[in-house]
């Protein structure tokens, strides 16, 4: 599968999102190092703690189905500049697989790719 197929379907994702506060969706797909991929969307809650990240949803779901190993995670939203993970979701996918591939889509389809721990080099663990 390659970037932009990923991309369309973390697209896809995002029609599911739940955003009624911040009306901003954004899609996850994540793909595994068997080529299994999970999606996400970001789902808000009026506790605004409550909310959870569209790449949170997808290691989630991928966790509970016994997928813990990751190559490459595709993010999309609709904004003028990339659509970036935030500090928790980078905590969460750094977990799991701290080398794997992070890809940001901004509107009109442009894209950047990071490994992730470059966004995120300093990882919490014990």
């Amino acid at each position: 599968m390659n970037d932009r197929e990923l991309f369309k379907i973390a697209k896809e994702a995002s029609l599911h999102a739940y955003v009624p506060y911040s009306g901003f969706p954004v899609g996850a797909a994540l793909e595994c190092e068997d080529g299994t991929v999970f999606t996400g969307c970001n789902i808000e809650n009026a506790a605004y703690g409550d909310t959870i990240c569209a790449e949170r949803t997808a290691i989630v779901k991928a966790v509970s189905e016994g997928y813990t190993k990751f190559s490459r995670i595709a993010i999309y939203g609709e904004s003028k500049n990339y659509c970036m993970p935030c500090g928790s979701c980078r905590q969460v996918m750094a977990e799991f697989s701290p080398e794997m591939e992070v890809l940001c889509c901004k509107a009109g389809g442009s894209y950047v790719s990071y490994p992730l721990n470059r966004l995120m080099p300093h990882t919490f663990n014990f």
